[in-house]
């Protein structure tokens, strides 16, 4: 029996993807809507998804118990949902002209709940709403993500990173193809999005496995002290100093892996310069250079681009660092991976506080409406945070029964942050347009209170959109072009047809991250490659 993903890839019109960091907003040939579990009584589904064929004008595609087929990414093996408390009697997913998404519930007795109201008899979903996720909750036992998903094969090594959406394969995709370039490497994401975990793939997947991998966190030293920590010391180069080798010495030949790199002292970005240079670095107290074989990977969440305007970050030394740059996505971005991580982290935590138990007696039972919210949740920290979430249910539940979320887990989700790419909650009627709803904005200021490295965070925050970073900031739309026009900040009409065809070369044509280091929306830089006839 062909994999669904083969038998998806006959249909007129899709392809296996190209190498992309996310959905489109339209349906093209790389990403099609899909189906992914949740939620689901039986944890072992959670994850599964169905890719579903619906093209403008079909009649679309039925829900119920017995349709459609679930599988793993990649995988033979196919199954409906299959609870006893779900309907034989289906709703119904269709595609409208203007690629909307028309939920109907054609007399199912079903309980459904979209995006956290009540289904009624029909609703219709937008291209954004479908972007950023509609949360559908069947029988008030089962939790899906409707979204986009593109047809790949599954991966065999997950590479210790937990996740199946197409932004975590993509970072898989990319530390693959660097096994064998012993480069530097960037690694950009929010806090929490595992940027550690990503470096200590690099150095797993690499020829230096099975050598030091040395994690450092910059923050975390004084100033005073950072390059003797680093680069090692001389007995007596200064009061009180012992003879070590620093973090350097540590690492030799295996991986440096420097976090919060931003917040490196710029005497050291001097010396760290150097060793990435020449290769050699200088131990204080010594009279002379000594050769150093560690591969740097540095990590940040900050601005670096901000910081060297300012003068707090060396350039030379960034595009250095950047020799390759990995963007993680954020967790909110990656919606579809939610259920498998907390299932992930479920697990971990049982068994580390010795309730495994739970597991294998079935007493892990949570509302629909409990997992749908997480789904939900824009998580500003990120995976470390759905961790966290995790560990309070898990210690904060009794030891029999099911789990409880309990008061604070609860208020946490009833206070969720307005998702930045999600559509209104309950969609729109039929007929109605379906709007993206704003995010809300900060007290309403005065444009000249925003300073340059506000503005420059603001854009890089909400990745060059205009609306949103006005809303950002607490000004009116209008006045964030003048801003842009005052510090002198480039816009996509800007780009010359050689700057954006390199960039995309060394982003391996992915346009999402070809936006980000050219520091542009990708919706104008799309409208931009238009003009240049650049495919």
């Amino acid at each position: 029996m062909p994999s669904q993903d083969e038998e998806l890839s006959t249909l007129d019109g899709l392809s296996p993807p190209t190498d992309t960091d996310g959905p489109d907003t339209g349906f093209g040939n790389s990403h099609v809507p899909a189906l992914t579990i949740v939620w689901h009584p039986t944890l072992e589904r959670v994850g599964d998804r169905a890719l579903l064929p619906l093209r403008a004008g079909s009649a679309g595609t039925e829900l119920s118990r017995l349709d459609p087929e679930f599988s793993r990414p990649g995988s033979s093996r196919r199954e409906p949902l299959g609870d006893a408390h779900v309907s034989r009697k289906p709703i119904r997913l269709i595609r409208l002209d203007n690629e909307c998404i028309r939920i109907e519930a054609q007399g199912s007795p079903m309980r459904v709940v979209v995006n956290g109201s009540p289904l009624g008899d029909c609703r219709d979903f937008s291209a954004n709403d479908l972007e950023a996720g509609i949360v559908l909750e069947i029988a008030s036992r089962i939790v899906l993500l409707l979204h986009l998903d593109g047809l790949r094969q599954e991966s065999e090594d997950d590479l210790g990173l937990v996740g199946a959406s197409l932004g975590i394969e993509r970072v898989r995709r990319e530390i693959r193809q660097l096994t064998s370039l012993d480069v530097p490497v960037l690694v950009r994401g929010e806090t929490g999005t595992g940027k550690e975990l990503v470096a200590r793939a690099l150095h797993n997947t690499g020829t230096r496995r099975g050598r030091p991998f040395v994690a450092v966190n910059m923050g975390a030293i004084p100033p005073a002290l950072a390059a003797s920590e680093l680069f090692g010391s001389d007995k007596g180069a200064f009061t009180g100093a012992r003879a070590h080798s620093g973090y350097f010495g540590a690492a030799e030949d295996g991986t440096l892996f420097l976090d919060e790199v931003g917040e490196m002292p710029l005497d050291v970005q001097a010396s760290l310069l150097r060793a990435l240079d020449v290769g050699e670095v200088q131990t204080l107290g010594a009279s002379r250079m000594r050769e150093t074989r560690a591969r740097i990977v540095a990590a940040t969440d900050a601005d670096l681009e901000v910081k060297v305007q300012t003068g707090a970050f060396r350039g030379p030394l960034l595009h250095r660092l950047a020799s390759y740059e990995l963007v993680i996505p954020p967790l909110r971005q990656r919606r579809d991976d939610i259920g498998r991580l907390f299932v992930h982290f479920l697990r971990t935590e049982l068994e580390r506080f010795g309730k495994s138990a739970r597991i294998a007696s079935n007493q892990v039972g949570l509302p629909a409406s409990f997992m749908a919210a997480l789904v939900r949740h824009d998580w500003p920290g990120n995976v470390r945070q759905l961790r966290n979430v995790v560990r309070q249910l898990v210690l904060g539940s009794p030891d029999t029964g099911p789990l409880d979320p309990g008061p604070a887990l609860t208020a946490l989700l009833a206070t969720n942050p307005t998702p930045t790419g999600g559509g209104s909650p309950g969609g729109t009627e039929p007929g109605a347009s379906p709007t993206k709803e704003p995010v809300t904005p900060r007290r309403s200021r005065k444009p000249s209170d925003v300073t340059e490295e506000e503005l420059h965070e603001a854009l890089r925050a909400c990745n060059f959109d205009m609306k949103a970073t006005a809303e950002r900031l607490g000004i009116p739309r209008s006045s964030i072009y003048n801003l842009v026009d005052q510090h002198k900040v480039r816009r996509a009409s800007d780009l010359e047809r050689d700057e954006i065809l390199r960039c995309l070369r060394e982003c391996d044509g992915n346009v999402e991250l070809t936006a980000r280091r050219l520091g542009v929306s990708k919706v104008a830089l799309q409208r931009r490659m238009r003009e240049l006839k650049i495919d």
